[in-house]
């Protein structure tokens, strides 16, 4: 069974800094794009990053531009999101996701993901 594994989260006061990771395993693809998504009580799910296989590609929401940061181990394939200068209006359960079906760059929509993690709550503190 494919599993995707996302840590880091928790409560850190505004101004700080977590880093999430995203771990796959068991999924039998050779490559695939991983995306991070969030989703606080009420909203909809919003994307965050993305970085594809290689990790020569990445995009990052304009509302995080500047304070997170995608990157990939290609040793071991674990995906990181580095966010920084942490805001209240951060808070939310972190959701990693990947697209085995485009590698080769990155992915702004849900719908283009297949394979989804449990989520990672990240509250930050006024």
């Amino acid at each position: 069974q494919v599993q995707l594994v996302e840590s880091g989260g928790g409560l850190v006061q505004a101004g700080g800094s977590l880093r999430l990771s995203c771990a796959a395993s068991n999924h039998g693809f050779r490559s695939y794009t991983t995306g991070w998504f969030r989703q606080a009580p009420g909203k909809e799910r919003e994307f965050v990053a993305s970085i594809n296989w290689s990790g020569t590609g990445f995009e990052h929401a304009d509302s995080v531009k500047g304070r997170f940061t995608v990157s990939k181990d290609n040793a071991d394939n674990t995906v990181y999101l580095q966010m920084n200068s942490l805001k209240p209006e951060d808070t939310a359960v972190y959701y990693c996701a990947i697209d085995p079906v485009r590698p080769w760059t990155v992915q702004l929509q849900s719908t283009d993901y297949h394979i989804w993690g449990q989520g990672t709550q990240v509250t930050v503190s006024s």
